[in-house]
């Protein structure tokens, strides 16, 4: 019992060191950003909205695409996914009105899902790079330019990764937690693994990719459904970087109900479970740069989770005076740095991104007892559902995120 205990005393140290390390390098690489710098010529850039049934939001996504500055050939293809609503019309209107604007109804197939759609964008262009947005997107009017120019400035980089707001950040209390959690695990902690080591992830969304390179490693997985996450992991196999660009801002919507919520998590943690399955079968998954980003995943989506489970029971035993062996230092100890260093995170990504009030400190303060509580509900419904998958030997199917009428613009 002793042995397992130190063993879990370990394994949680090495933890909350990787991610205040991480963080602390992530606030180091904010504060030192600069631009990339303008480059001679502008290469060509196809823009892929994939689209399904998404009237609600499209016509102000597709305004935001009508803003962005590109100096060089731009074309916006949206990409309908056999939409039953009135995404093909508002998108044919702004089609007759903008020539860079395209409607492509995608023809019918499976495995159904994002992938699929993507790979069939690319097989009906030509451009030198393509940037994906999610069709809730408002790109920044500088928000590929910059991308492009860090991917045309850093070496052997397979393209670049800008940062995803939220728009409807005031809708309620689910929407600003989700805001406060992409501060951290979307940016800065993503800006803290490129400076460490020049690691960069695709976000699914406002990342740009160099055509020749996706060609190269054969496109997306058709039967991930965390697809921006297995590219990043056999792109950074293959030896390239994905350079992080925190000044390139998209504003998107997030899941305004708990049960949108729990539908879309459940999705990205079971894509992540294929992603670990599949990196256990492949050993060039697990070595240079690879190894770190495999880790992070193992970390992030697994042992994060597990770990909050034994800091409870820990909490809980050490409430409820069950005699525990105790090694070094109490046991109690950890559920409290647990929560010292998620807290922390959260406050450090407020400072940095300046958006410090009473309400979101708050906020932050409730957050560990709260919104990070729903993982556990997350693994547990991901693993059922991975895993009757596995037995019934049937793919999972992809569905998109609920959309929402009137959320705040950004």
């Amino acid at each position: 019992m002793s042995i397992f205990i130190g063993f879990i005393v370990v394994l949680f140290w090495v933890l909350l060191l990787f991610y205040s390390a991480v963080t602390i390098s992530g606030i180091w690489y904010r504060l030192r950003f600069k631009n990339p710098p303008k480059i001679k010529h502008y290469p060509s850039v196809a823009l892929l909205i994939p689209a399904h049934n998404e009237e609600i939001v499209i016509e102000n996504t597709l305004r935001a695409m009508a803003r962005l500055k590109y100096e060089g050939k731009l074309d916006i293809y949206v990409l309908d996914d056999s939409s039953k609503d009135g995404t093909a019309d508002i998108v044919q209107e702004f089609a007759e009105v903008f020539s860079r604007i395209h409607y492509i109804p995608v023809p019918p197939g499976n495995p159904k899902g994002k992938s699929r759609v993507l790979n069939y964008g690319l097989s009906i262009t030509n451009s030198e790079y393509f940037v994906v947005y999610d069709a809730d997107n408002e790109p920044e009017p500088d928000a590929l330019e910059k991308l492009v120019q860090a991917a045309e400035t850093v070496p052997n980089a397979a393209g670049a990764v800008g940062y995803v707001r939220t728009k409807n950040v005031d809708t309620n209390i689910l929407t600003r937690m989700i805001a406060l959690e992409f501060q951290v695990f979307q940016l800065l902690m993503q800006c803290g693994r490129w400076a460490m080591f020049k690691i960069g992830s695709l976000a699914g969304t406002n990342m740009l990719l160099r055509r020749s390179v996706i060609e190269e490693v054969g496109g997306y997985d058709v039967y991930a459904l965390a697809e921006d996450a297995e590219l990043t992991v056999r792109l950074t196999a293959a030896g390239y970087v994905l350079p992080v660009i925190p000044t390139s801002h998209t504003w998107e919507q997030e899941p305004e109900t708990l049960k949108a919520f729990i539908k879309q998590r459940t999705r990205w943690l079971t894509g992540n479970l294929y992603l670990l399955e599949k990196s256990l079968k492949d050993w060039t998954h697990w070595s240079g740069r690879t190894f770190v980003l495999s880790l992070q995943h193992l970390f992030t989506y697994l042992i994060f989770v597990l770990m909050l489970m034994i800091s409870h029971s820990f909490f809980i035993l050490n409430v409820t005076g069950v005699d525990i062996p105790v090694i070094g230092a109490p046991l109690m100890m950890l559920w409290f740095m647990t929560y010292i260093v998620y807290t922390a995170q959260l406050l450090s990504a407020l400072v940095v991104d300046r958006n410090v009030s009473l309400t979101n400190v708050l906020y932050v303060l409730i957050m560990y007892f709260t919104y990070a509580q729903l993982f556990l509900l997350l693994l547990v419904l991901s693993i059922s559902t991975y895993t009757w998958s596995k037995l019934r030997k049937k793919t999972i199917a992809w569905d998109k995120t609920q959309r929402f009428r009137g959320r705040v613009d950004s």
